[in-house]
C-alpha cells in the first residue's frame, strides 16, 4: 500500500484520510521505516507521530541549550564590555531569555502540528495551545522591554523624579487585558470584538459579584510589579495582627505565619490599601539595628577630677581619647587664659562625656557590630526619668537569636561599666528602697511626744 496517497482511517478513532500533499515527507519515511519493522497500520501511525514529536522536542531542547549556553554567553560578554547603559538593562530584565522563548514557541507552532496530521481533534487543540503560548511569550517580551525602558529613563535627570512605576503598571494592566482577550478569542474561535461587547454588557454584574476577586487580582499584579512583597518576606501589619513570614500570596488572601506559629489570613488588596512594614531590606543588608537607651540619673553627672582622669586612663579603649582630649583642653584654656580655679570656666571633661566616648570605642572594637553602617552613642532630650544615652548601631548579622544575644551582651557590659565613671542609672524606687528610707527616717507621732 502506498502511504503517500492516504493515511489510514479507523471508524472509532481520530484517524482520517489525508491527501498526499498534506503528509509531511519526513513523516512518510518514518512511517515506512516503522512499518517495515512490523506492526499494524494504526500502531505504526501512532508510533510515527510519537517518534517525530520526541524528535522535535529534542531539537527544541538542543536549540534552547545552544542559545542559553553559547549565544547568551556571547551576548552577555559583549554587553558587559560595552560602555552603554541600555544594553545592561536588557540583560538585567532577561530580554534575551524572553526572545529565545518566543523564537522556540513560534518554531514549534510551525512544525509540531504537521506531526499530528492524522489526529484532527488533537491537532486543533495543539494549535490553540501554541497560539496562546505565542501570545504569552509576546506579552512577556513587551513587559521586559517596558521594564528596561523604565530603568533607562530612571537614569536620566529628566525622569528621575517622575512616577514611572505607576505608568508602567497602567500599561501592564492594559497588556494583560489584551493578552487575555486575544487568548480567549483563540480558544473560542470568536472575534475579540464579540468578547468585548459581551463583557461590556455584563461588566456591572461581574464587578458586583467578583468585587473581592477583582480587587485581589489588581493587587496581585501591582504587588508583583512593585516587588513589594514576596513569599518568605517578614512583614508586619498591626491592623491585622500579622507579624511574621509570608507563606502564600494568592488572588484573594495572603497567609502570614507569626513568630508564635499562629497563621493570619489577610485580604490581598490590603497590601495596597493599608500600610505595612517589610523587613526584607534589613535582611538583605546584612545588619540589624540596635536602638536602645540607658537612662542616666542627672544628679550623678559632673566634672571629673585629675585623680579620676588618671584612674580612667587605665581603661585601654579610653586611654588614647583621654590623652588627646587633655591636650586639646589644655591648649584651649591656655590660649584663652582661663581661670581654672572655677571649674565651670573653660573646658573640662565630664563623666558622662567619657562614658559616651568609651561606649563608642567599645562598639568600634566589637566584631559583632557592623562597622560600615551608622554607629554612634547620642544623648536624647532629658525627661523625668533622667538623661537617655542611646546606643545606635547595627549588628553584623540579621538572625534574631544572634541579634538579641549581641544586644544583651552589649548592654550587660554597659550597665556593668557605668559605675567606673561614677554615674548612676535612673530607676523608680522599689519597695525595699522605701523600707530602707522609713527605717533611716522613722515617722514620729507628734501626739505621743511629751
Amino acid at each position: 500500500m502506498d502511504f503517500r496517497i492516504f493515511a489510514l482511517h479507523m471508524e472509532n478513532s481520530d484517524l482520517t484520510y489525508i491527501a498526499s500533499d498534506q503528509i509531511n515527507f519526513i513523516y512518510q519515511h518514518t512511517f515506512d521505516f516503522l512499518k517495515f519493522l512490523g506492526g499494524t497500520d494504526k500502531i505504526t501511525h501512532i508510533l510515527t507521530t510519537i517518534s517525530l514529536l520526541l524528535l522535535v522536542v529534542l531539537v527544541l531542547v538542543v536549540m534552547d541549550y545552544i542559545f542559553r549556553n553559547l549565544l547568551k554567553k556571547l551576548f552577555t560578554r559583549i554587553i558587559s564590555n560595552s560602555k552603554t547603559v541600555w544594553d545592561d538593562k536588557l540583560l538585567q530584565n532577561r530580554v534575551l531569555d524572553d526572545v529565545s522563548h518566543l523564537v522556540l514557541i513560534v518554531l514549534a507552532q510551525q512544525v509540531v502540528p504537521h506531526l499530528f496530521v492524522g489526529f484532527v481533534s488533537f491537532k486543533s487543540v495543539l494549535i490553540k495551545v501554541l497560539g496562546i503560548g505565542v501570545i504569552i511569550a509576546v506579552y512577556k517580551l513587551f513587559n521586559a522591554l517596558l521594564k528596561t525602558t523604565r530603568d533607562i529613563l530612571k537614569t536620566s535627570k529628566t525622569f528621575m523624579d517622575k512616577p514611572l512605576d505607576s505608568y508602567l503598571q497602567v500599561v501592564q494592566i492594559f497588556l494583560i487585558f489584551v493578552t487575555f482577550t486575544v487568548s480567549f478569542s483563540i480558544v473560542t474561535g470568536n472575534s475579540p470584538w464579540s468578547f468585548l461587547v459581551s463583557l461590556g454588557a455584563a461588566s456591572a454584574i461581574l464587578m458586583l459579584v467578583f468585587k473581592d476577586t477583582i480587587l485581589g487580582f489588581v493587587a496581585s499584579i501591582q504587588v508583583s510589579a512593585n516587588d513589594s512583597v514576596r513569599v518568605g518576606d517578614w512583614i508586619e501589619m498591626t491592623k491585622y495582627g500579622a507579624d511574621g513570614t509570608v507563606l502564600q500570596i494568592n488572588l484573594n488572601n495572603v497567609k502570614v505565619q507569626n513568630f508564635d506559629k499562629t497563621i493570619v489570613t489577610l485580604p490581598t488588596y490590603a497590601l495596597l490599601s493599608d500600610s505595612f512594614k517589610n523587613y526584607r531590606g534589613m535582611q538583605q543588608s546584612g545588619g540589624r539595628r540596635i536602638k536602645r537607651a540607658i537612662h542616666i540619673k542627672m544628679s550623678s553627672i559632673r566634672y571629673v577630677s585629675a585623680e579620676e582622669i588618671d584612674n580612667l586612663k587605665r581603661i585601654h579603649l579610653l586611654q588614647g581619647f583621654i590623652l588627646k582630649r587633655e591636650k586639646e583642653i589644655a591648649d584651649y584654656n591656655l590660649m584663652n587664659q582661663i581661670d581654672q580655679s572655677m571649674e565651670v570656666n573653660g573646658r573640662r571633661m565630664t563623666n558622662i562625656g567619657l562614658f559616651r566616648a568609651y561606649l563608642e570605642a567599645y562598639l568600634k572594637n566589637n566584631k559583632d557590630i557592623h562597622q560600615e553602617f551608622t554607629l554612634m552613642v547620642r544623648q536624647l532630650a532629658p525627661t523625668e526619668h533622667g538623661l537617655p544615652l542611646e546606643i545606635y548601631a547595627f549588628t553584623n548579622g540579621t538572625n534574631w537569636v544572634f541579634y538579641e544575644s549581641v544586644m544583651a551582651d552589649l548592654f550587660d557590659h554597659a550597665l556593668s561599666a557605668i559605675k567606673y565613671f561614677n554615674l548612676e542609672i535612673f530607676e523608680l524606687p522599689a519597695s525595699d528602697d522605701l523600707r530602707k528610707s522609713i527605717k533611716q527616717f522613722p515617722i514620729v507621732d507628734k501626739h505621743n511626744v511629751n
